[in-house]
This record gives structure tokens, sequence and C-alpha cells, in this order.
């Protein structure tokens, strides 16, 4: 009975979407295996290319470092008490140890190297097996630069150091750049499933911006909002932030940036004629999406959107080009935020960029392409000089602003899709939004 049950829960979620979710089960095997692929291909080159031959994490319950947090097993939901992971990379003999100074093992992919009845002490069972490998360059989580790879808390970084030999402190160095790389670089497998989690996304999105979910006149922006909220739940997903939905209509003026997440107005009712924006993204398999979309809302007798509103879409697209035509790796955020602003100005457009790297977190580490109020570059704090790198993926966010004479102001095109770029160059993980999204559907309307 209770397999029957799973097996129709499993075809209802796959009903709604039209794509396979896998039951919790499966997922936490999927994950486990694209850890161990991770853990042995991705994570020697890792350690080789950044100099680091023993890379140390150390977390407490419920303060975990977010790089730790990506390598525990999917039955693992937080550390366990006090969690040491120690990897060590011998180059020589092209081996790569995966070991917990913990209690048990973690997962199948990390054996627990520490057994408290013979040495009591768990930091000195890691200076033990610190000594018996004797590295080179000792990394530790520890940046001024990127959150991510700055997880190890002041109280076990003393501890560390006040327990370490003197000879082995000249070893310890940031490992900012290791703890970088490994949370930003996908590998094949895991783009199997970008595909399709960005294709679910963009799913959710079309259902909300149609007339099964929106009535003109009746429905209202936060509805739609928790409409997708609930879509998602129901799914057995999690969104990784609250979804926002906003209106653009011509009885109204432009607001600054900002209105778009904060402060603007709730409950605004959907009316004909309405140029509606949503912000929307989920967690999968521990990958993140985030996705900006547009939508027009018919008027009566209109079986298209007005020609002034898909010449404005058409301008958000030619900045997305501008911007991902720059993309080439070596450049830092800021040099390619700057060509594509130029490029976009020289053509005649008011572009804003505001690009952020996506994956394992939804604002992820990596190659940072300007910020919605930094559109002369990024500080050094959010990672100025940090080139970009092929196998690497991105929230391709912006937008530019288009004077419409017929509403007699100015509107914002937001525009936001998950983009990848490769050792070929870029490309959209599952396209772009190219034509407005209309409410409701005429029949010979095509969606995206």
């Amino acid at each position: 009975m209770r397999q029957q049950l799973a097996l129709l829960m499993f075809l209802f979620s796959f009903t709604l979407t039209g794509q396979q979710i896998l039951p919790e089960k499966d997922r936490a095997r999927v994950v486990d295996e694209i850890l161990e692929e991770r853990f042995n291909t991705l994570l020697p080159r890792l350690m080789d290319e950044t100099g680091i031959d023993l890379w140390i994490l150390i977390s407490r319950e419920y303060n975990e470092d977010p790089v730790l947090r990506t390598m525990l097993p999917a039955t693992w939901l937080n550390a366990r008490r006090r969690t040491i992971l120690l990897f060590y990379r011998d180059r020589a003999k092209n081996t790569i140890e995966k070991l917990a100074v913990a209690r048990y093992d973690v997962g199948e992919n990390i054996s627990s190297a520490w057994d408290k009845e013979k040495q009591p002490d768990q930091w000195k069972r890691l200076i033990q097996l610190i000594e018996e490998r004797k590295p080179e360059k000792i990394g530790l989580n520890f940046s001024d630069d990127f959150n991510i790879a700055d997880g190890l808390d002041k109280t076990d970084y003393e501890a560390f150091m006040r327990y370490l030999p003197k000879p082995y402190h000249a070893k310890v160095t940031t490992a900012e750049q290791l703890a970088v790389r490994w949370i930003e670089t996908r590998t094949p497998r895991e783009m199997v499933i970008y595909n399709k989690l960005v294709s679910l996304t963009h799913s959710i999105i079309a259902e909300a911006f149609s007339e099964k979910v929106i009535s003109p006149g009746i429905t209202t922006t936060t509805e739609v909002e928790w409409w997708m909220r609930q879509k998602v739940t129901d799914l057995g997903l999690e969104t990784w932030f609250h979804p926002t939905v906003d209106v653009q209509r011509s009885s109204e003026e432009l607001v600054g940036h900002l209105y778009s997440f904060s402060g603007r107005p709730e409950d605004m009712v959907i009316r004909p004629g309405d140029l509606l924006h949503c912000d929307f993204g989920i967690t999968y398999l521990r990958l993140n999406t985030d996705c900006q979309e547009l939508a027009y809302v018919l008027r009566p007798n209109e079986e298209r959107a007005p020609e002034f509103l898909v010449s404005a879409l058409k301008d958000g697209n030619r900045v997305q080009d501008f911007l991902t035509e720059n993309m080439i790796s070596g450049r830092t955020g800021n040099e390619i935020l700057a060509k594509a602003l130029q490029a976009g100005r020289e053509a005649g457009l008011r572009p804003a960029i505001y690009t952020h790297p996506l994956g394992s977190y939804g604002h992820s580490a990596g190659t940072t392409i300007g910020m919605w109020d930094a559109q002369t570059g990024v500080m050094k704090d959010d990672g100025e000089a940090y080139p970009l790198r092929p196998n690497t993926v991105y929230a391709i966010e912006l937008n530019t602003t288009v004077t419409l004479p017929q509403w007699k102001r100015d509107i914002r095109i937001m525009l936001e899709e998950a983009g990848f770029y490769g050792e070929e160059g870029f490309r959209y993980v599952n396209g772009r939004q190219t034509q407005l999204l209309l409410i409701p559907r005429p029949m010979t309307h095509q969606g995206r």
C-alpha cells in the first residue's frame, strides 16, 4: 500500500509539471553519486590548480561552513557536533584522501579517522593526521573577498592554531580560491540536471502568468506570489527566496529599481493592459535557479501585445547579447561589465547589469558582473578581480530602461535567465524569454 501511494504521488507530480520530479530516496541517491564524482574527479584537479595539498574544513552543528554544507551526504541535513573534514592530495601518487575527524563516516565518501577511545582529544587527532602527511600548504576557509569562502569561525580558527605545531603555521593559507572553484564549477552530469531544473522553473512561471491563475480585475500580485510558493511546495521542492510579482502600467511613473524587491505595494489588482514581472527561483538536487520573466495582460479584443512592448523586450534581449558576447574566459566581472555597458550605450540603450554566479547557492561565489547599485564595478570585498572560468553558471540578470511615448513614461525591462559558460563559450541553460507571455493565451500563441 505504501509503495502504491508513493507511486501515485510521483505520477501526480509528473502530471502537474510534465517533468519527472524524483522521490526523496532517489534524490538522495543522485546527490550522493554527484558528490562522489566531484570528490574523486573534480576536487583533485582543483587542489592541483590552486596549489593546496591539504584542505581542512571545520564546522559545528547548526553553524556550518557554507562549503562544508555542500559536501555533506544527502542524509546529513547538518554537521554533527564538531565536524572536521580533511582532504589530502598526493599529486605524485595521484591519490586523494577524504577523511573525517569525527566519530563516524560522513556518508559513503568520507571515512572516519578518529577513534575517541584511543585519542580522546579531537584536535590532537587532527594534528596527528597532519604530521603524518607533512603537507606543503594547508588551506583553511577564511577570506576577505568571498563570504562563502569565509566559513571558519573565530573560535575554531584559534583552537586550530593553538594546537598546530609552530613549524606548520607558515604553511597555513586561505583556501578561498579552492573553495570558490569548488562552489562554482559544475560537472557535465550536473548540467544535464540543471537543464531540467530551469525548464521546470519556466513551466511554473508560464502557469502562474496564465488564465489558470490570473483573472484580471480580481487576482492580485500577492496572490500570484503565494500561488507560486505553494506550487513549489506541492511539488515537494523548495524556493530559495520568496517570489515577487510587480506591475508596470500606463497610469503610473517608473520608480527606483529597489521597488521590484522591497517597498512595492502588496495586493495590487492585476488589470488588462498591465505589464507583469516576476522574480522566482527554486532549489532541487542542491542546485538553484533564478529567473525573471514578463507577461502582458490582454485588453478586450487584443490578441497580441502592443508592438511597443514587443520592441521593448527585444531591447532587453539586445542587452543580454551585449553581456554574453563579452563573457570571455579570464576577464574579470568588472571588465565584462564595463565592455557590455559600453556596447549597450553605444547602441542607444540604457542598460543596467547585475549578473551573479548561480549554482550550489542562489547568490553563489565566483565572477560577479555588476550589482544593481554598483554599475561602475564591484569592490574588492565582492570579488572584483575574480576571473571568468569555464564550467560555471550565472544568473544573467539585467534591465534596460525604455521610453514609451504611448504610455508617456519610462518602463524597465527586467530579465534574468540561467546561463552556462563552458569551454566552447556561452549558452543559456534552457533558453531565454524572447516573447511576452500573454494572459489569457490566444489559441494561436505558442508561449516562449
